[in-house]
């Protein structure tokens, strides 16, 4: 879109719009129990006008952020809602519920789903990845009963911090680019980091807010399923094909976006070409949308003589109609964001943290939160932190090990104290059946929790390695 008009504010007025537009928000959502979409778009429009955007720009702006975070959400939600719910309706969900409590036990069954979420969460984004998981962590909690709470909010803690810290997720990818961080060395750093921090901040920290909420019932967002016997479910081999299918695509555009960035490989080369195609999130969830329709569904009715067609339709209807309504929050979040970052309230605050003379990994933690909470994106807070610290780093000659603790660091800052302006805060907490106040005792504690743990151990590395 074009130039923005925007009246000059104070900063300290500006600081007050964001912290009285967020209050107001609460309050429409959790007290008039004005639904989320229409609440984040009102308040968008109201902060926009009260920061200084003109009247003939600030619907551009609300637009603008929706329409990108649409345009980024729409695509993974909808088809990783689609294959979750063919692993659900199909039985896929109870085969691997079924090999997962065999081998883990019933008592392990939280530590069994978050440590598949780690594995799963390794080259996935966090939406879709979630999405993927969530039918297999409703038929382990439905199996066992108890709260639901126990069974998903270890899952979040292993998917948020993958999420935060390992390349190749955007945002620690985005900030060890720009500040010249080895990649590799980088995602050693992370999981040196990373795994304790989700063992304590991520699982053991989940089970006990998981105790706060005893009574959590199990969402039927995805209908209930059908109660196959083994001879109709599809083979466990079967189903590990169609859910690594994404993963091994993605690291193949990852392998090879990597060897075309060393200059390896050119961008002509056809395997460089195709990895582009097929190994993009989105592509790599439609092509395992195809592959489990035929595996999971066509082929065990053609082989009972069972009508397809018209039942399949169905059922991919049925699995997209729930997340229209998450999709649409998504998006009203990330307008929200978009207003907040247009007012330059989180560029004004981390100027002055950055010229305060902090320590360069604490003003980079420091400034990640910032963005952070001014527009609600850990992959803008991530990038825009590692920009703006770029040339003080570049300064001091940091080795390897140093440098990368400092962007886990940088990382670190940006997942944490999520909140109405973060688009995977709705989407999380729609999906879980959280209302507003649940998903900040829940989804915001564990990743503030990460985040300042995570901080601490990269500073503890930076230390040692300086």
């Amino acid at each position: 879109m074009d130039k923005v008009v925007l009246a000059e504010r104070p900063t300290a007025l500006l600081v007050i719009i964001a912290l009285v537009a967020i209050a107001v928000l609460l309050f429409l959502i959790v007290k008039v129990r004005l639904h989320a979409f229409f609440s984040l778009i009102v308040v968008s429009v109201l902060t926009g006008l009260a920061a200084g955007i003109s009247m003939g720009d600030v619907v551009g702006v609300v637009i603008d952020g929706f329409s990108t975070t649409i345009g980024s959400v729409a695509l993974l939600v909808g088809f990783g809602a689609v294959l979750g719910r063919l692993v659900e309706m199909t039985g896929g969900a109870q085969v691997l519920a079924d090999k997962m409590l065999e081998r883990f036990g019933e008592r392990r069954a939280p530590l069994a789903l978050a440590v598949a979420s780690l594995f799963y969460a390794f080259p996935i984004f966090l939406d879709a990845g979630f999405i993927v998981m969530l039918p297999i962590i409703y038929t382990v909690a439905r199996r066992l009963g108890g709260s639901f709470m126990l069974y998903v909010l270890p899952s979040i803690g292993a998917f948020l911090m993958m999420h935060a810290l390992t390349p190749p997720h955007p945002g620690p990818t985005a900030a060890a680019t720009v500040m010249g961080a080895d990649i590799g060395m980088v995602v050693i750093v992370a999981l040196l980091v990373g795994l304790p921090t989700w063992y304590l901040a991520g699982y053991r920290l989940a089970l006990v807010i998981a105790k706060r909420y005893p009574n959590m019932p199990v969402p039927n967002l995805l209908g209930e399923p059908k109660d196959y016997s083994a001879e109709e479910r599809p083979g466990f081999w079967t189903i590990m094909l169609v859910l690594l299918l994404p993963l091994m695509l993605i690291f193949f555009n990852t392998v090879f976006s990597t060897l075309e960035a060393d200059g390896t490989v050119s961008d002509s080369n056809i395997a460089f070409q195709v990895s582009r195609l097929i190994g993009t999130t989105s592509m790599a969830l439609l092509i395992a949308d195809l592959l489990a329709m035929v595996l999971f569904y066509v082929v065990p009715r053609r082989r009972a003589g069972e009508r397809v067609g018209g039942l399949l339709e169905d059922l991919v209807d049925n699995a997209l109609a729930p997340v229209c309504s998450i999709i649409l929050i998504t998006g009203a979040g990330g307008a929200f964001g978009k207003v907040l970052t247009e007012t330059g309230i989180g560029k004004t605050l981390a100027d002055g943290l950055h010229a305060l003379g902090l320590p360069v990994i604490l003003a980079g933690f420091l400034i990640a939160i910032v963005f952070r909470v001014a527009q609600g994106s850990a992959t803008v807070a991530a990038t825009t932190a590692g920009s703006i610290m770029a040339p003080a780093v570049t300064s001091m000659n940091l080795g390897a090990i140093a440098l990368a603790a400092v962007v886990v660091a940088i990382t670190a800052g940006s997942i944490t104290f999520s909140h109405v302006n973060d688009s995977g805060f709705w989407l999380i907490g729609r999906f879980c059946g959280f209302d507003t106040v649940t998903t900040l005792k829940t989804w915001t504690v564990v990743a503030t929790a990460i985040g300042f743990m995570s901080f601490a151990l990269a500073s503890v590395v930076y230390v040692v390695a300086s």
